[in-house]
């Protein structure tokens, strides 16, 4: 019987853990470039975007490809932000030794 409520204690601290970090991931800020940083663009840990800046340069170009620009900045953004939070899930569940834990995205 102790067996169970060590694992119910377990399963109660990871819970706290994911819930701080969840918190973390919030604030968590990751900036995507493209076209030689022609673009940028600013994604928070809820991939919501917070800033987007577009050179003088880049505005002299057609449409089509300042649309292309800002959605590789943004990609390029998702990816980082992507990484930053698996390595947060990383911090928080490493010691409870569960192989394969990570947030979904």
């Amino acid at each position: 019987m102790t067996d169970f409520n060590k694992i119910l204690e377990k399963a109660k601290e990871l819970e706290s853990k994911m819930k701080e970090s969840q918190k973390k991931i919030k604030n968590i800020q990751a900036e995507g470039t493209s076209g030689s940083n022609l673009v940028k663009v600013t994604l928070n840990g809820e991939n919501e975007m917070i800033k987007i800046n577009l050179s003088d340069e880049v505005m002299k170009e057609d449409k089509i490809i300042i649309e292309d620009l800002i959605k590789a900045a943004h990609q390029d953004a998702k990816t980082k932000i992507k990484s930053k939070t698996s390595e947060e899930i990383s911090k928080s569940t490493s010691e409870f030794g569960i192989p394969g834990l990570k947030f979904p995205l």
